[in-house]
């Protein structure tokens, strides 16, 4: 394209950054928020590009404290989908932390169809040996929530904080409010509704692996 067609937009990086995310925090109303999860909250927005979200955000315990500590002592980033774990920015978590996701185990999609599941929530069943103070980040499916639940429930090993974002109109809504129902004694924070996503899961990740943005 010659310079007579070349349009008009701000091209810094870093000034792009700081406008972003001081235009989140203009248009965004933070103030019935803990000041915990403030910050991950100006990093959800910003991955949908939409602040009515915060009116919908929800939590148990002190997840940012959680997750934060977890990540500290190197705990392990259990991710439901590989879209999840391609948006964790790994140069942000603290040396040692492994991302781990079990979706393309070649055992998955026997377990499925033994189980008469969907493949999400047959790889939750992989996730035990990983899961004992994990940092747990859905951001897909349902059915892998309403999975995880269940195994807590029976008693497998607690992780650290759940962060819960899956999305659809078939069991999203359904599966936070059975997370939040279950009162299962683990931090966890999520979105109601139909409302999620892998980015909003992953930035919920880089955002109490990185602090402040």
């Amino acid at each position: 394209m010659s310079e007579t067609h070349s349009l008009a937009y701000l091209r810094d990086p870093e000034e792009i950054y700081r406008r972003s995310f001081a235009a989140v925090r203009a248009a965004t109303d933070l103030s019935a928020l803990p000041e915990s999860i403030v910050d991950v909250a100006v990093r959800l927005v910003h991955a949908c590009g939409d602040p009515a979200i915060v009116s919908d955000l929800a939590w148990g315990g002190d997840p940012a404290f959680e997750v934060r500590a977890a990540l500290q002592r190197a705990a392990p980033v259990i991710a439901d989908c590989t879209i999840v774990v391609s948006g964790i920015t790994r140069r942000r978590l603290p040396a040692g932390v492994d991302v781990l996701c079990t979706l393309n185990d070649r055992r998955v999609a026997g377990l499925a169809r033994q189980q008469a599941t969907t493949r999400s929530a047959a790889a939750v069943d992989l996730w035990r040996p990983d899961l004992e103070g994990s940092v747990v980040a859905i951001g897909n499916a349902p059915t892998a929530l309403f999975r995880l639940v269940e195994e807590l429930l029976k008693g497998a090993p607690r992780p650290a904080a759940i962060l819960a974002f899956p999305v659809g109109f078939i069991g999203a809504a359904e599966s936070k409010q059975a997370l939040a129902r279950a009162e299962l004694g683990v931090p966890y924070l999520t979105l109601r509704g139909r409302r999620g996503g892998s980015a909003l899961a992953a930035a919920a990740v880089n955002a109490l692996a990185s602090g402040s943005p």
